[in-house]
C-alpha cells in the first residue's frame, strides 16, 4: 500500500511536562459523561460514532436510549437495519448507523462479539477511520495508539505553532505522529481523552481561554500572540441549494412512504416521494412526473402543505410539500420493502429525514385541526 509522505512535528523539549500538566488537568476538570463511566469497548465506540460531528448535549439522551434498546453489540448485531435507523433517527449522518450495524455484525461473525484488541483488526471494521479507532484502543484497552480529531489537530496547531492546512491528509498524519510520540507510557486512555477535553472546553474555535490553559506556558501560539489565527484551514465550499418536491398522496385513509436507497444520502430511510424539482417547476409539476415515473401513479394534486429548509455539510433542501390523492382509476402500486401505505398515525413508526419528520409534523397538525372545526360544526 502507497503511504503518504507527512510532516514530521517536533514535540520539542517539553513532551513530559506537558502530557502532565494534561493529565493532571483532566483529573480535575473531565466532564461526567456517561460514555467516561465504563471502559467497555462496545459503549465507547457506539459514543465515538455519536458525537461525530454531533455535540456532546445533542449525543447523551441518544447514547442512553441506544443503550436501553441494544445493550450489547451482539443486540445491536441481531436488531433488523429499520430499527437501528429509527433509533438514530435526528442524529444525521445516516451512514453512521448503517456502518455501526454492519460493522457489529461482522464483530459478531468474526470475533465472537468481542471489540478485538489489535489496531489492525479495529481498522477492518467498517465506518472506522484512524481517529475512532484510536479512541476505541486507547480508552477501552489502553493501547498507546493516537486519537487525534479536530480539537486535537487545533491543540496542536497552537501548541506547536503549526501553520499547515489541518484539512490536508498529511497534516494529520503529522500530528499523529506527534501525538504517539507524546502518550506516556501506561496512560494512553486517559491521555488521549484529556487532549480531546481541552480542545472542547479550552482551546475552542474562537476566543480560547488562555488564562485557564493547564499548557499555556508551552503554548507557541500563545507567546507568538497567533492563538487567534490558528488552526489554519482551508474553507469548505458552501453546501448547493437544491429544490425538493415531496407529496403527500393519500389513497383509502392511507398515506404512501416509499424507502430511499441503501447507498447515499439518507440511505435506507423512509419519506414522502418526490425528488428535486427541475428548475422554474412548481411542486405540483414535479410531483405529476416524478411520481407518474417512478410508481405509475396519477395524481390529484389537493394543495400546498408546508416548506421545509434543511442545511446538509454539501446540500440545503429547500423542499415543498403537496397534498394530492391517487387519481380514479390510477394503478395502484403493490406494498412492498420498499413501499408502504400507512394510516398517518403509523407515519412516526418509520426512520424518517428530518425535513420529512417535520412535513409528517404539518400533515398531522393539519388533520387535527380539520377534525377539531369538523366537531365544532
Amino acid at each position: 500500500m502507497k503511504r503518504t509522505k507527512h510532516r514530521a512535528y517536533d514535540d520539542g523539549p517539553h513532551a513530559a511536562n506537558i502530557a502532565g500538566a494534561l493529565l493532571n488537568w483532566f483529573a480535575v476538570h473531565q466532564r461526567d459523561l456517561p460514555w467516561r463511566r465504563s471502559r467497555d469497548a462496545y459503549r465507547i465506540w457506539v459514543s465515538e460514532i455519536m458525537l461525530q460531528q454531533t455535540r456532546v448535549e445533542t449525543v447523551r439522551p441518544y447514547y442512553e436510549r441506544w443503550l436501553a434498546q441494544f445493550p450489547t453489540l451482539t443486540a445491536l448485531a441481531e436488531a433488523p437495519q429499520e430499527q437501528v435507523l429509527k433509533a438514530w433517527e435526528g442524529l444525521g449522518y445516516y451512514s453512521r448507523a448503517r456502518n455501526l450495524h454492519s460493522a457489529a455484525q461482522d464483530v459478531v461473525a468474526r470475533y465472537g462479539g468481542e471489540v478485538p484488541d489489535d489496531p489492525d483488526a479495529v481498522a477492518t471494521l467498517k465506518g472506522v477511520g484512524p481517529y475512532t479507532a484510536g479512541a476505541v484502543l486507547s480508552i477501552a484497552f489502553n493501547r498507546s495508539v493516537p486519537a487525534v480529531d479536530g480539537n486535537v489537530m487545533r491543540l496542536f496547531s497552537r501548541l506547536f505553532l503549526i501553520e499547515d492546512d489541518i484539512m490536508q491528509p498529511a497534516t494529520r498524519q503529522g500530528m499523529e505522529q506527534l501525538a504517539l510520540a507524546l502518550i506516556p507510557a501506561g496512560q494512553a486512555g486517559n491521555f488521549n481523552q484529556a487532549l480531546m477535553e481541552l480542545g472542547a472546553l479550552v482551546c475552542s474555535p474562537t476566543s480560547p481561554k488562555c488564562l485557564a490553559c493547564p499548557v499555556a506556558e508551552y503554548c507557541q501560539a500563545l507567546a507568538a500572540g497567533r492563538q487567534e489565527s490558528l488552526p489554519v484551514k482551508a474553507k469548505a465550499k458552501a453546501p448547493r441549494p437544491v429544490d425538493v418536491a415531496a407529496g403527500v398522496i393519500f389513497h383509502e385513509g392511507r398515506v404512501l412512504l416509499v424507502r430511499r436507497p441503501e447507498e447515499g444520502l439518507l440511505g435506507g430511510l423512509w419519506e414522502f416521494p418526490g425528488g428535486e424539482r427541475p428548475a422554474g417547476a412548481t411542486c405540483e409539476q414535479a410531483l405529476h412526473q416524478r411520481i407518474a415515473e417512478s410508481y405509475g401513479i396519477e395524481l390529484e394534486i389537493e394543495g400546498h402543505l408546508t416548506d421545509v429548509r434543511h442545511v446538509f455539510t454539501h446540500l440545503v433542501w429547500n423542499l415543498a410539500a403537496c397534498t394530492a390523492r391517487v387519481a380514479p382509476g390510477s394503478p395502484i402500486p403493490e406494498e412492498s420493502e420498499t413501499l408502504r401505505w400507512v394510516t398517518p398515525d403509523q407515519i412516526s413508526r418509520y426512520p424518517l429525514p428530518v425535513a420529512h419528520q417535520k412535513v409528517a409534523a404539518a400533515l398531522l397538525a393539519c388533520l387535527s385541526g380539520n377534525r377539531q372545526a369538523k366537531m365544532r360544526r
